[in-house]
């Protein structure tokens, strides 16, 4: 891992607490502490996701003519003026302006980063390299709320301003750190199609792309997108599961993916992308009929709990599976050039899955429990259709890059040193 990576996870890390930090006390923090009421804080809410949405379609374009670094630059500078902002506003409108800037500016990070960590590495490292951002994230997104938990006092608004200036304050940080990174030039994955100009139009033509989108719409709307609506409405009111479990739940998802993500990178590294999604379908179709035994089983207490545990548990198996399989295989479709727009195109989807998911969800989790947890199954075994459908449209290497490095070795050539970025 060259200097240039080691500063892009650190980015990923912080920017990951910096979420974690304060988006969980935001509607308690307008509500109640600024006393603006729940209909402000879910408008308030509602404009971080919005906010999100507005500015991803336009990060791509900006990242393809401008580079990664200067438009992450630019979104942690936006980001660390909506987070002071935020502490220190005390009517509607600016609690609504703080938190669009913030929104906007955390929104942006992600396709940054992620074209950073493309131009950092090659298909040899990406898969790792994308696995150990996942990691990060998920911790510094655990980190963050522990932090901010016990720093917030619902009865002392400064504690609120003191969290929001921190976070504003790291966001500053990490500008100097990113400032440093210095890019090299990575090689492409063999079999992506060059193309020039970096038009929506022409990531649209991308059959194999358009898939992976529809194909990642479905994932984010049956997994994340249920996470903190559907699944925990569903957890309370179905199988009766008390806050502290919910939270045990929540946990046990982090901690499988932090015990699980390097243990099962290897046996995905080589297996063909298609097949390793199609697995984590069927796996989250488990996932769900375990959902469906703790509220629909009929099960003492303790058993329905455990199911409960178990479902988030599987959850966070799939996840781990994915992080080193989707994210690098939207890099290796995207024509040279072209990884900004294509990371921020699929950004734009998960934010639609996760705006969409709660929506759909919330309600159905919280009254219709048999029709929830068909439903839910049911696009599972649509992750599984749609990765098979997804894979006969990869080239080889595409679908397993690990086939690039064999057929180097089998004809005794060198094998290929991973780019390593200079300081």
């Amino acid at each position: 891992m060259g200097a240039a990576m080691r500063r892009i996870h650190v980015g990923n890390a912080l920017s990951a607490f910096g979420l974690g930090f304060t988006v969980p006390f935001l509607y308690v923090y307008v509500a109640q502490v600024r006393g603006l009421g729940s209909m402000t804080a879910g408008i308030v809410l509602a404009v971080f996701a919005v906010a999100a949405l507005v500015v991803l379609p336009f990060a791509g374009r900006a990242i393809v003519r401008r580079g990664p670094l200067p438009v992450l630059l630019t979104a942690l500078l936006t980001a660390s003026l909506g987070a002071l902002s935020l502490g220190l506003a005390n009517s509607a409108t600016t609690v609504l302006l703080s938190a669009a800037a913030l929104g906007a500016g955390q929104a942006v990070m992600s396709p940054a980063l992620a074209t950073m960590i493309v131009d950092c590495s090659s298909a040899d490292t990406r898969s790792r390299a994308f696995a150990t951002q996942f990691f990060l994230q998920n911790l510094g997104l655990g980190v963050g709320g522990l932090i901010g938990g016990h720093i917030v006092d619902t009865s002392r608004a400064s504690s609120f301003t003191l969290l929001f200036s921190i976070e504003a304050a790291m966001f500053l940080l990490l500008v100097v750190i990113m400032s440093t990174v210095r890019l090299p030039h990575a090689p492409k994955v063999e079999g992506a199609p060059q193309t020039k100009g970096g038009s929506w139009k022409q990531l649209l033509g991308n059959r194999a792309m358009v898939q992976l989108s529809v194909l990642g719409f479905v994932l984010f709307f049956a997994c994340y997108g249920q996470f903190e609506s559907g699944l925990s409405a569903y957890g309370v009111e179905a199988a009766g599961i008390s806050t502290s479990a919910l939270g045990t739940a929540m946990a046990a998802n982090t901690a499988m993916i932090v015990v699980a993500q390097f243990a099962v990178l290897k046996f995905v590294e080589r297996r063909k992308r298609s097949r390793v999604i199609a697995a984590v379908g069927l796996i989250w179709a488990v996932a769900w009929l375990t959902a469906g035994y703790a509220g629909l089983g009929h099960g003492s207490q303790t058993m329905a709990t455990a199911a409960f545990i178990s479902t988030y548990a599987l959850f966070g198996l799939g996840e781990s599976m994915l992080s080193p399989t989707i994210a690098p295989l939207v890099a290796d479709l995207a024509p040279s050039g072209m990884a900004g727009q294509y990371n921020s195109a699929f950004a734009l989807v998960k934010q639609l899955a996760l705006a969409v998911g709660p929506a759909v969800g919330g309600p159905m989790g919280a009254s219709l429990h048999g029709p929830y947890i068909v439903t839910f199954l049911l696009f599972s075994l649509g992750i599984t259709y749609l990765a098979i459908r997804l894979g006969r449209q990869l080239t080889p290497v595409q679908n397993q890059p690990s086939l690039a490095r064999s057929r180097v070795v089998a004809q005794g050539g060198a094998t290929p040193e991973p780019v390593r970025a200079g300081a």
